[in-house]
């Protein structure tokens, strides 16, 4: 019995041993960067913007690999089900990691206990936006032009389950109005056709249209935080704008596979945090709405699970459904 009991202890203790080895060793190869929608879109740019300089850092490439489908749940999927050694990352959206719980029926995985949280990459206010040709020009004369023709309108977002979804969802739910919802496989594709005037509206993270708004590439009628953005401070709210109690924020930040190792985890965090909190990326970020997250693993863990919560009740009131 003593001799079995110290071969498990010493089995145990070469893996241990083993598993610290590749930890210190970490990254010896490319790592696949993960985003669940097409490029062109939020989570592609802040891939790129972290991949870029963590190669710089450690040495190896970060590798942007798009794996759009199902509002963000294929890609989001494929990593949970990905051996957690640590060269395959997701920069994961508030969609796929606490929306599509309740949204969808059956998700293929569980973001809570499937990935391990690895830092919270940046939080964005959403604008609502429509062609610079549109006749409503604010927030009250959208929803006139939406009640006065009920289900002749149409509203984009970058795919079921994504807080561009739910936000429009939640100003229907709000105000009353009717408009049909046409999902894409991420922002790029929805933005495109918001500029070529085939759909009405659309929310979208600032990030990915500030540019076209300045640009004059679109029309911003409000954003949906709480409060103004310094970046366009004369942008009203919604709340503000005349829809009381309406507020939605969008937040993107990077998982691993569960299995991960720890040290693996600890190591990713601090080097992001690194370049979080850099002045240039620091700045860039600000620059595109978001405000300073980071934080730690633990941190974005219980973020994640108050989001779940909080979003699993405006599915429910709202009665959306993917299904």
């Amino acid at each position: 019995m003593k001799k079995t009991v110290c071969i498990i202890v010493g089995l145990a203790w070469s893996l241990l041993l083993a598993a610290n080895a590749a930890a210190q060793a970490y990254p010896n190869k490319p790592v696949r960067f993960v985003t669940p929608y097409v490029p062109g879109g939020t989570t592609d740019i802040l891939a790129r913007l972290l991949g870029t300089r963590l190669q710089q850092a450690l040495g190896q490439p970060f590798l942007i690999e798009s794996r759009p489908g199902a509002g963000g749940n294929v890609g989001t999927d494929m990593v949970a089900k990905s051996a957690g050694d640590g060269y395959t990352i997701l920069m994961g959206a508030s969609g796929p990691l606490a929306i599509n719980v309740t949204l969808f029926k059956a998700l293929p995985y569980d973001p809570t206990s499937d990935l391990v949280p690895v830092i919270h990459v940046a939080s964005v206010p959403l604008l609502l936006v429509t062609h610079p040709t549109f006749a409503a020009k604010s927030v009250r004369e959208l929803i006139d032009v939406l009640k006065a023709k009920p289900d002749a309108h149409s509203y984009a977002s970058a795919g079921t389950g994504t807080p561009q979804h739910l936000s429009a969802e939640l100003l229907k739910l709000l105000t009353g109005v009717r408009a049909a919802h046409i999902p894409y496989k991420g922002s790029g594709p929805a933005i495109n056709d918001l500029m070529g005037g085939q759909v009405t509206f659309g929310f979208e993270s600032m990030i990915a249209v500030v540019q076209q708004v300045k640009g004059g590439k679109l029309q911003a009628l409000g954003m949906t935080d709480s409060k103004r953005s310094a970046l366009i401070p004369d942008m009203p709210t919604l709340a503000e704008a005349g829809v009381p109690g309406f507020e939605s924020i969008a937040w993107y930040g990077v998982m691993a596979p569960k299995g991960t190792p720890p040290q693996i985890v600890s190591l990713l965090n601090a080097e992001m945090r690194k370049v979080l909190g850099s002045a240039e990326v620091k700045q860039r970020l600000l620059d595109l709405g978001s405000s300073d997250v980071a934080g730690t693993p633990e941190q974005f863990g219980t973020f994640i699970k108050s989001e779940i919560a909080k979003w699993g009740k405006v599915v429910k009131a709202s009665g959306a459904t993917a299904d």
